[in-house]
C-alpha cells in the first residue's frame, strides 16, 4: 500500500532472488521470532473518529489477525519455565529477544575445531593469494552490497531448508496427498506399540515442523522490518487521507445542489419541448406503422386478385414485399403472427399453380396443328410463367415440356397414319385393327408419302420446339445479364465508398444543431443515411392522411407495384418484363440452365428420329425395305438425308439414330444389290459359249457417257423412228473390243455400283469393297471357264479355240482400261482416312494383267506344241518347201485369221513374234540335231529356201509384213 510512497527509502523488486538495500549490523544474529499481531486498523464505519478495536471474526475471516498468533502476551506472561517475572517485561522492545530462548546443543553434529580447516587452508591458499591480488587491481565494490549480498543469502540458505511442498500456491492440507506428505501417518498409526522410540520420532517430526515455521518467521520479520518506515508513514497519513475525502464530500454535496437548480431554471422547459417533439414524431410513426399495417392487410386479397388473371410473377413480389415488410418493419406484432405462415404456404400453392400452368402451356404449345405457322403461342404467358419460375427456383422445369414432346411426337405419327389409311380404300379398318398392320398393307408409293409427311410434320414441330426454347433461353440470359449489370453496379459502388472518406455518421452526431433537429424530423438525414434506409419508410414530415390511404413508397395492391423490377424491353416477343432484384440464382445455375435447355432442343431431335427409326423398323419387319429396287431405295435414302439434314440445320447437332437405321437399311441394300448382281453375273458366265457379240447402240452410249466424264446410266431415250444397228465392235476412245455379251452387261453393272455410291454416299466404303469382289469373281470364275476349260462341261463347248482365248483376253483389257476410272470415282468419294481401301483396285488390276498374260502364254503355248511336234518329224530333203513348212504355215496363218480381228495390231505383232521365237528354237534344236550347219551346202540350201517360203507366208499375213524376223538366229555360230 505505501511501499511505493516517495518517503519509503527501500526499493522493492518482484524477482524472487531480489534483495533490499538497507544497512544493519552485520554481526547482528537472527534468531526465530514469534508472529506478530495485526496492528492495521479497520477502515471507519460511521464516525471518522471511531475505529474498531479488535479485527472481526467474520469481516477479516480472510486476512491475518492477531487471532492467528501462536504467541501472545498471556502466553508469554505465564510461562511456567520462568523462576520468577522478569522485572523489564514491560520496558523491553517487543521484537526478537523479547523472549529468552536457550538452545540444547544437537548430540548428532560433532565438535568441529580449526583442525579440520587446515587441509581446506593448504588447498586455499594459492586461490587466496590470488584473489587478493585480483581486488587490488579491480574496483573495491560497496561493503554495504556486500553485507547486504551476504544477508540476503544467508536468508535463502534458511529458506532452502524448507521443503518445496509448502511454496506450492495449491499448498492445502485438505487434499489427502499433501497431509500423507507433510505428516506421514506412519508416526501416528503405531506410536501406542512401539512405546518410546515412536514418541520420539513424532516429537522430532513436531520441531522440524517448529524450525520451518521459526525460519518463515524471521524472514517474514525480516522483509517487514525493510519496508517499517513506509508502513508507519501509512499509518500516519490514514487521517488526512479521511480529512481530505471528508471535504471532497461536502464539496460534491454543493455541486450538485447548484447543478439542481440551473437544471429546473433553464433546462427543465427546453428538455419538456424536445420530449413533447419525440411524443409527436413517435405517434407519427405509429400511425404510419398503423397504415402500413392496414396494407399488409390487404396482401392475401391482392394475391388472391392477381392469381385469378394468372399474375403469378406479381403475386410473388407482392408476397415476398410483405414476407420482409413483416421481418424487417413489423416483426413482433401479435396480430401477424400467423400471417408470415400462411404467405409461405400461399407461395407454396403459386408455384404448383406455375407448374401445371406450365405444363398446359407445353401441352397447348406442341399439340397445336402442325401448319407451316410456327409463331410462339402465347410468348407474353410464356414469359411471364418463366419469370415466375426462376424466381422460384424451380429449375426443373424443362423437364415438363420434355415429357410433353415425347408424348407429342407419338401422336404425330399416330394422327399421319391415321389419315393416310382413312384416305386408302383398299385397306379395311374395321378387319385391320392395328395401326402397325395398317400401314403394312400400303404399297411403296403409299408408305413413301406417309414417311413424307411424318418428316414434314417432324421439321414443323421441331421448328416450333426450337422458337419456344429459344424464347425461355432469352429470359435466362436476360436475368443472367441482370446479375452481371448489378454486380458491376455493387463495385462501382463500392469503388466510390472508399474513395469517399467522410464518416457520415460520425458527422451527423457531431455537425451543429444536427442532433437536436433530429428530434423534429427524420427528413433531414443526410443523403446517404436516406439512402440507406428502407424505401418502405414513409417520411414523418408528411401530413397524416386518412386511414384508407396507402403512402407512396409502400407496397400497392396492384401487380405492377410489387417490388419494383428493370424493365427489359429486349425480350424475343418484343414484351417488356420486369425482372426482379431478388432473383438469388446464381450465374453458374443461369448457364447450367440455359445449357440444359438447349439439350432439351437437341434431345427433341433425337426424339424425332428415334421416333422415325420405330416407324421404319416397324415396316421393316416383313422385309419390305430390302425388297426395294435401286430406284426406289435411293428415292427413300435422298428423303432420309434431306430430313437428316434439315433437322441438324434446326437444333444444330447431328443425330446418329436416324442415319444409323439408314446405314443399316444400307448395308442390308447393298448384301442384296450385291448378291443379285453377283448371282446374274454368275448365270451370265455359265451361259456364256465365248463367241463375238454384237454391241447394240445403248450400250455404245453407256460407253460414250463414260467417256465423256460422267460415270453413270443414260436415261432412256424415247424410241427413234430408225432404229439404230448393232455394231460388230465395241469403239471405246478411238481403239475397238471385240467382247462377249456377258462383259457388256458387266460394264453396265460397274455403271450401276458408281452410280448408287453417288446416290447414297454412305454406302461408299461397302459398294467399294462389293464391288472389288465382283471383279475378284469375273477374273476368276473367267479363268476357269476359259483357261481352264470349264465351259466345256458347263456350256458344252467342244474345244476352247484360240479365238475364245483372244476374245476373252480382249474382255479382260476392256475391264482394265475402266478399272483406273472407277478408282478415280470412287476416290472422290472417300475421305482421305479411307484411301487405303483404294489398293483393291491395284490388285485387281494386277490380277487382270496376269491373267491376259497368261492368255497371251497360253496362245503361245498351243502353237509350241504344234511347233515340236510338226520341227520333231522334219527332215532336210526336196521337195521344197517341205510339207512340215507347209503345214506351219497354214496353222499360222489360221491363227493369224482366228485372233487378227479381235486382238489390236501391236498386240498381234508381239504374239507372232514370241509364237516366232519359238519357232526359231524348235527349228534350231531339229538342225542341231540332222547336224546340219549353215556352210552353204545342199542341205543348208534345202533348209534356207524352206525358212524363205515361212519368212514370206508369215510376213504377208495381214499386219506382219514389217516384221523382223530374224531367222539367222537357227543356225548355230561357229566358235
Amino acid at each position: 500500500m505505501a511501499s511505493s510512497h516517495s518517503s519509503s527509502p527501500v526499493p522493492q523488486s518482484n524477482s524472487s532472488d531480489a534483495f533490499f538495500k538497507k544497512e544493519m549490523d552485520s554481526t547482528k544474529r537472527f534468531r526465530p521470532v514469534q508472529s506478530l499481531p495485526d496492528v492495521c486498523p479497520k477502515e471507519p464505519t460511521g464516525d471518522p473518529h471511531n475505529l474498531c478495536d479488535s479485527p472481526s471474526l467474520v469481516a477479516d475471516q480472510h486476512r491475518w489477525t492477531i487471532y492467528h498468533s501462536k504467541v501472545n502476551l498471556p502466553a508469554a506472561l505465564n510461562d511456567p519455565r520462568l523462576a520468577k517475572r522478569e522485572s523489564d517485561f514491560f520496558t523491553k522492545t517487543w521484537g526478537v529477544d523479547f523472549v529468552d530462548t536457550e538452545v540444547t546443543p544437537s548430540f548428532y553434529l560433532p565438535q568441529i575445531t580449526k583442525e579440520h580447516f587446515a587441509l581446506y587452508q593448504q588447498e586455499i591458499a594459492p586461490r587466496e593469494k590470488v584473489h587478493e591480488r585480483c581486488k587490488n587491481i579491480c574496483t573495491s565494490k560497496d561493503p554495504f552490497d556486500r553485507t547486504l549480498l551476504h544477508t540476503h543469502d544467508k536468508s535463502r540458505t534458511d529458506l532452502e531448508q524448507v521443503p518445496k511442498i509448502f511454496m506450492k500456491p495449491d499448498f492445502a492440507l485438505e487434499d489427502s496427498l499433501t497431509f500423507n506428505a507433510v505428516l506421514p501417518w506412519s508416526h501416528f498409526s503405531t506410536a501406542a506399540g512401539k512405546g518410546n522410540r515412536d514418541a520420539a520420532s513424532s516429537k522430532l517430526l513436531q520441531e522440524k515442523l517448529s524450525h520451518y515455521l521459526d525460519i518463515v518467521e524471521v524472514n517474514i520479520a525480516h522483509q517487514i522490518s525493510l519496508r517499517s518506515e513506509a508502513f508507519f508513514h501509512a499509518m500516519t497519513s490514514q487521517h488526512e487521507l479521511q480529512d481530505y475525502l471528508r471535504k471532497t464530500s461536502q464539496a460534491v454535496k454543493l455541486l450538485r445542489e447548484k447543478i439542481a437548480q440551473i437544471d429546473k431554471v433553464m433546462c427543465e422547459g427546453s428538455l419538456q419541448v424536445l420530449r413533447l417533439s419525440l411524443t409527436r414524431n413517435n405517434c407519427i410513426k405509429a400511425y404510419n406503422k398503423l397504415k402500413l399495417m392496414a396494407t399488409v392487410h390487404q396482401t392475401q386479397p391482392t394475391v388472391q386478385l392477381l392469381l385469378s388473371t394468372s399474375e403469378f410473377v406479381g403475386a410473388l413480389d407482392l408476397i415476398a414485399t410483405t414476407q420482409e415488410v413483416l421481418q424487417q418493419e413489423l416483426q413482433g406484432i401479435h396480430s401477424f403472427r400467423h400471417l408470415g405462415s400462411q404467405l409461405c404456404e400461399l407461395e407454396k400453392l403459386i408455384d404448383k399453380m406455375m407448374i401445371a400452368e406450365f405444363s398446359t402451356y407445353a401441352r397447348n404449345d406442341l399439340n397445336r396443328p402442325l401448319e407451316d405457322d410456327c409463331q410462339i403461342l402465347e410468348e407474353e404467358r410464356l414469359v411471364s410463367l418463366v419469370f415466375g419460375l426462376l424466381k422460384q427456383r424451380k429449375l426443373n422445369f424443362y423437364e415438363i415440356y420434355g415429357d410433353e414432346m415425347i408424348i407429342t411426337a407419338k401422336n404425330v405419327i399416330k394422327q399421319c397414319v391415321v389419315n393416310t389409311v382413312s384416305q386408302i380404300e383398299e385397306i379395311d379398318t374395321e378387319v385391320v385393327v392395328k395401326i402397325a398392320d395398317q400401314m403394312r398393307m400400303m404399297n411403296f408409293p403409299q408408305w413413301f408419302d406417309l414417311l413424307k409427311n411424318i418428316f414434314s410434320k417432324f421439321t414443323i414441330f421441331l421448328k416450333r420446339i426450337k422458337a419456344t426454347l429459344n424464347t425461355i433461353r432469352s429470359v435466362v440470359f436476360l436475368v443472367l445479364d441482370k446479375n452481371q449489370k448489378n454486380r458491376d453496379l455493387e463495385d462501382t459502388l463500392q469503388k466510390n465508398s472508399k474513395d469517399s472518406t467522410v464518416d457520415t455518421e460520425v458527422a451527423y452526431l457531431t455537425h451543429e444543431g444536427m442532433f437536436i433537429s433530429d428530434a423534429f424530423s427524420e427528413g433531414d438525414l443526410p443523403p446517404v443515411a436516406a439512402d440507406t434506409t428502407s424505401q418502405r419508410n414513409t417520411s414523418p414530415n408528411s401530413e397524416p392522411c386518412s386511414s384508407d390511404s396507402v403512402s407512396e413508397p409502400e407496397c400497392t395492391t396492384d401487380s405492377s407495384s410489387s417490388k419494383e423490377q428493370t424493365s427489359s424491353s429486349v425480350t424475343p416477343g418484343a414484351v417488356e418484363m420486369m425482372i426482379s432484384d431478388d432473383m438469388k440464382l446464381t450465374d453458374l445455375e443461369l448457364v447450367r440452365l440455359a445449357n440444359n435447355i438447349q439439350e432439351l432442343l437437341y434431345n427433341a431431335s433425337d426424339i424425332c428420329h428415334d421416333r422415325s427409326v420405330k416407324f421404319l423398323m416397324a415396316r421393316a419387319k416383313d422385309g419390305f425395305l430390302e425388297k426395294l429396287n435401286s430406284n426406289e431405295f435411293v428415292t427413300l435414302s435422298r428423303l432420309m438425308e434431306g430430313f437428316i439434314l434439315d433437322t441438324e440445320q434446326i437444333c444444330g447437332r447431328k443425330s446418329m439414330s436416324l442415319r444409323g437405321a439408314l446405314q443399316s437399311q444400307a448395308n442390308r441394300f447393298v448384301n442384296r444389290f450385291h448378291e443379285e448382281r453377283k448371282t446374274k453375273l454368275s448365270l451370265l458366265l455359265d451361259n456364256e459359249r465365248w463367241k463375238q457379240a454384237e454391241v447394240p447402240a445403248e450400250f455404245q452410249d453407256l460407253v460414250d457417257s463414260v467417256s465423256d466424264g460422267r460415270i453413270s446410266l443414260p436415261e432412256k431415250k424415247p424410241a427413234a423412228t430408225e432404229e439404230r444397228k448393232p455394231a460388230e465392235f465395241l469403239i471405246v476412245e478411238g481403239q475397238k473390243y471385240a467382247t462377249v455379251g456377258t462383259v457388256l452387261l458387266l460394264i453396265r453393272i460397274i455403271l450401276e455400283y458408281c452410280q448408287c455410291v453417288d446416290n447414297i454416299p454412305s454406302i461408299t466404303t461397302d459398294m467399294l469393297t462389293r464391288l472389288s469382289d465382283l471383279l475378284k469373281y469375273f477374273n476368276s470364275r473367267s479363268c476357269q471357264l476359259v483357261l481352264g476349260a470349264g465351259a466345256l462341261q458347263v456350256v458344252g463347248l467342244k474345244t476352247i479355240t484360240t479365238k475364245n482365248l483372244a476374245l476373252s483376253s480382249r474382255c479382260l483389257q476392256l475391264i482394265i482400261h475402266y478399272i483406273p476410272i472407277i478408282r478415280a470415282h470412287f476416290e472422290a468419294r472417300l475421305q482421305p482416312k479411307q484411301y487405303s481401301m483404294l489398293r483393291h483396285f491395284d490388285h485387281i488390276t494386277k490380277d487382270y494383267h496376269d491373267h491376259v498374260a497368261e492368255i497371251s502364254a497360253k496362245l503361245v503355248a498351243i502353237m509350241d506344241s504344234l511347233f515340236d511336234k510338226l520341227l520333231s518329224k522334219y527332215e532336210v530333203k526336196a521337195p521344197v518347201p517341205s510339207a512340215c513348212f507347209r503345214n506351219i504355215c497354214k496353222q499360222m496363218a489360221k491363227m493369224h485369221e482366228a485372233i487378227y480381228d479381235l486382238l489390236p495390231e501391236e498386240q498381234t505383232q508381239m504374239l507372232f513374234l514370241r509364237i516366232n521365237a519359238s519357232y526359231k528354237l524348235h527349228l534350231k534344236r531339229q538342225l542341231a540335231h540332222l547336224n546340219v550347219v549353215n556352210d552353204g551346202g545342199p542341205l543348208n540350201g534345202l533348209v534356207t529356201s524352206d525358212v524363205a517360203f515361212y519368212t514370206g507366208n508369215l510376213q504377208a499375213l495381214k499386219g506382219l509384213n514389217n516384221l523382223d524376223l530374224n531367222m539367222a538366229e537357227i543356225w548355230e555360230q561357229k566358235r
